[in-house]
């Protein structure tokens, strides 16, 4: 009402006829009634964000208990079984209940980066690694992971590094041919992953960080990984480099800060 107002004081009570003075007060008024007319729409928006993100924490704590219960039992069981097929069978849970886990621990980190937390820790490097490699071992059991880590304690998102390491491994592995090999060598603060598959050329190592990019369209995937890698390691104050060779193979390496 108070727009309007002066809106009716400009052009009927003083009838002006100044042309930019009437131009100012009409823009002037119409920015207003979009700032206005903006945090009524927001509002409920925000509202709404705010009860799916209370909703998402609430959900996730209450997932923690009864995945917590399994695993918990499931170890117990295990004591007592003789059994090989019985304990081939408990291992495949636990192995479910490890994934169930890692899939938490994401959930729990996407929430906390939605909320702008800082999600960085004291953490040693080369035993993430490890437990990555040892999680990835199991996937793909025709390879070989040959390690060489020296102890690195770091301060970073461990978690977005654990999908990093997984995304970098996953490649590897996915782009091998005949070597069934990844070796990964950790030393003075360089992370290096190499394998031993079809390689990349010049011109598509320009492109690989593009979203969706694909050098291999046989292969199954979106194309999303390498993106994920560079953004993160852009935010993470890691210094990202990619030496390929086609039919040789690729070296990614990851320096961080000491």
């Amino acid at each position: 009402m108070t727009f309007l107002s002066i809106f009716y004081y400009f052009i009927v009570v003083e009838k002006t006829e100044n042309i930019l003075l009437l131009s100012f007060t009409i823009i002037a008024f119409v920015v207003l009634c979009g700032v206005y007319m903006t945090k009524l729409s927001i509002g409920p928006l925000q509202e709404h964000i705010d009860n799916l993100q209370n909703f998402s924490c609430e959900t996730l704590h209450e997932l923690n208990l009864p995945l917590s219960t399994i695993q918990s039992n499931l170890s117990m069981l295990k004591k007592g079984m003789k059994n090989e097929k019985d304990l081939k069978r408990a291992s495949r849970i636990q192995s479910a209940c490890e994934m169930l886990q890692q899939r938490y621990d994401e959930l729990d980190y996407m929430i906390k980066r939605q909320s702008l937390k800082i999600i960085k820790e004291s953490f040693e490097l080369n035993e993430l690694i490890e437990q990555r490699v040892e999680f990835l071992s199991r996937i793909y059991q025709n390879f070989e992971f040959k390690l060489e880590l020296e102890t690195t304690r770091v301060t970073n998102d461990k978690i977005g590094l654990s999908k990093v390491i997984d995304n970098l491994i996953d490649n590897g592995v996915k782009y091998s041919q005949k070597i069934h090999k990844i070796d990964i060598k950790l030393k003075d603060f360089s992370l290096e992953i190499k394998d031993y598959g079809c390689g990349i050329d010049e011109v598509e190592l320009i492109q690989i960080f593009d979203n969706y990019y694909q050098s291999n369209q046989n292969i199954n995937g979106f194309g999303i990984g390498l993106s994920m890698v560079q953004r993160f390691c852009d935010n993470n104050n890691i210094s990202l480099n990619i030496n390929s060779t086609p039919k040789v193979g690729t070296t990614v390496l990851l320096k961080f800060k000491s």
